[in-house]
């Protein structure tokens, strides 16, 4: 799968999102190693502290399928930014793929890539807790 066509995927789930209070749609569609893509959006929520991410739903989705052993993952908005991942979604992806991929696109269809350690660095992880 190309990188536009993940991104792609993104965009499509973006359309999906639950966002009423941000007005800040966001998709993201991420692929396991073995190729199978998950997607999710942003849900939020009146008590903003059970806002869902679209990253975490698409980990959500992959975990619930199986899946454990993520690729990269392609996130967009609608923004004129690119839309990178929250602290909590980098915390959540590094549990599963540290190095992992991370495709961030903006509204004009141009994006950026990024390693997952790099967003992340020094993340906390089962290591710490020996």
């Amino acid at each position: 799968m190309t990188d536009r066509n993940l991104i792609q995927k993104a965009e499509a789930a973006m359309k999906f999102s639950y966002s009423p209070y941000s007005r800040f749609a966001v998709g993201a569609a991420l692929e396991c190693e073995g190729g199978e893509v998950f997607t999710g959006c942003n849900i939020e929520n009146a008590a903003l502290g059970c806002t869902l991410c679209a990253e975490r739903a698409a980990v959500a989705a992959a975990v619930s399928a199986g899946h454990r052993s993520f690729k990269r993952i392609a996130i967009a908005s609608a923004g004129s930014s690119y839309c990178t991942p929250c602290g909590q979604c980098r915390q959540v992806l590094s549990e599963f793929s540290p190095t992992m991929e991370v495709l961030c696109s903006r509204a004009d269809g141009r994006y950026v890539s990024y390693r997952l350690d790099k967003l992340l660095p020094a993340s906390f992880g089962n290591e710490q807790m020996l």
